[in-house]
Formats: C-alpha cells, structure tokens, sequence
C-alpha cells in the first residue's frame, strides 16, 4: 500500500518522533534501564517515580518492538501529510496524554505489580483508528484460503507489535485505541484545536528545519502540474471532447493522503478519468520535472 514519497518529505512532527524514539531507545539500553521502563502500580501510583514518564512513553523496551514500532510510526506520517502538522501535533499530543492518563488509571484499579510495554503504544494504536475508517482499500487479494486487502500488512505489523511484549502490551494498546476514538468522535472539540501560529513559528525552528523545503517542494508542484499534463497527455487516455468526471473526494484524499497537493490530485484524477494509479503516475512524473 502506498504511503507517498519515501522519506519524511512534508511530515516533520512524524520524522521528529521517529528520531526521539529511536534515541531514547538506544540510551536507555546502552544504560541497561531497558527492562526498568514503562508503568507498574507500584512506581506509577506509590512510589510516583514521575521522571520515568517521558521515557517510557517514547522508548522501546527491546530491538523488535523498536524495529516494527518505528515502522509503523514512519508509515502514519499519511495522515500528518493528510491533514498537516500543526493538527497532526494536536493528534500526538492528545494520544499521548490521553492513552497515558487511561493507563495510569487502569493501574490505580487492577493494582497490578507488573510492567506495562514502554514506547508510544498509545499514539501507534490511536492511530490505527483512522488508520481503519480514513484510509480506503484500493486492491484486495486472495491467499491461503483468505481474502486480503493492501491494508493487512499494516494490520500484520500492529498485531505483531501486539505481541512483542506478550501480556504487558495489551494495557497501552487498548487505551491508544481508546485515544484516537476519542479523538475520531471529536471529544472536547479536540479537532477544531490548532497550536497557536507564534508556538509552531518557534517549534519549526527548532526541529522542523525541512518545512521551509516542503512549502518549495508543495510550490514546485502545483507549478510545474500543469506542465507534465500537457506534455505527457499522449500517454494516458484521451479524453477528447468528452466531459471529464469530478474525481470523487475518496479518491482525492487517498492522493493526499500520499504527500499530494489537493488542486493537483484533482487534476490529475480528471486527467486520468479517475484511474488512481495513472494519476500517481502523472504526478509522481510532475514531482521528477
């Protein structure tokens, strides 16, 4: 399944996160702290050892969980390019508090002496919310017996991640899952907030360094759209005088969805009477000019 051009082109809060948790990661275990992090009832509640919060939420316990966990991190950065970062930073901020909040909670009512999986399960599993009800199928496939969709192998990955840390995984999973469908039913307002302009002016600076070259790259692409459609029309079907369809909004906010200009998506549907794949292929040509 396609999630845009490689890299963390137009999604700086997701490249950001990535880099975060890959760092803590690796100090906690080159400090042997790997297996000391994440929630139990008695640091969390009776001890209240508040300093293991942040690095908890953000580092993994152990290589696998790290590996298909930041994988699946990388793969989410659809949505920040789907609806832009300052609302997408509203989405990490409010997942993470939220999931953290719900676990802590859950902590002080089971009283459960175990350890909860540390690493941002809340964000990855809020995630998945959207993950299921905004981004369409756009092929499915039949094997062993059972029918696929290109989804699956995000679906295979979250379950493995699931998995990684067995029993201690499944607290953090379920309150991410509960997170983002507070966040998806819009509980408080929480999709209408946005960081004030001056908070993302400094933050931008300091950490999204690539925004500057992202409003370039956006520009270069609406410019040079027109170009690439009118050069290269020889190559996809003709329409002739024939009406072209207004490109249905599901297919337009797929090609967002993968780091395109909505205005461009739009014309590259109308000029592919809707083929999704050969509008990536004009665009994809309209970005390489």
């Amino acid at each position: 399944m396609h999630a845009g051009p490689s890299g963390f082109h137009n999604a700086p809060v997701t490249r950001t996160l990535v880099i975060t948790s890959a760092i803590l990661t690796v100090a906690a275990g080159l400090r042997g702290r790997s297996q000391r992090l994440g929630f139990s009832y008695q640091d969390t509640i009776e001890n209240r050892n508040i300093w293991k919060f942040i690095p908890s939420v953000f580092a993994f316990s152990s290589s696998p969980e790290l590996i298909i966990g930041l994988y699946l991190l990388y793969y989410f950065r659809v949505f920040e390019r789907q609806i832009g970062s300052n609302k997408y930073s509203v989405f990490v901020l409010f997942s993470l508090i939220v999931s953290t909040a719900f676990e802590v909670l859950a902590l002080a009512l089971l009283k459960d002496s175990r350890i909860s999986a540390a690493g941002p399960y809340g964000l990855i599993f809020a995630s998945f919310i959207p993950f299921y009800f905004d981004i369409p199928v756009t092929s499915r496939f039949h094997m062993f017996g059972m029918n696929f969709s290109d989804k699956s192998a995000i679906y295979f990955a979250g379950f493995q991640l699931l998995l990684c840390a067995w029993k201690s995984s499944f607290m953090p999973a379920i309150c991410g899952a509960l997170a983002g469908f507070l966040f998806r039913i819009n509980a408080f307002g929480i999709r209408k907030l946005k960081f004030p302009k001056k908070i993302t002016s400094v933050i931008s600076r300091l950490f999204f360094s690539s925004a500057s070259s992202s409003h370039a790259s956006r520009a270069n692409i609406r410019g040079n759209a027109h170009v690439p459609y009118a050069g290269r029309q020889r190559n996809y079907p003709s329409v002739g005088h024939i009406p072209m369809p207004e490109p249905p909004e599901s297919s337009i906010a797929l090609l967002v969805s993968m780091g395109f200009n909505s205005s461009a998506a739009r014309q590259a549907l109308m000029q592919a009477r809707n083929d999704i794949n050969v509008a990536t292929n004009i665009l994809l040509e309209a970005q390489t000019r």
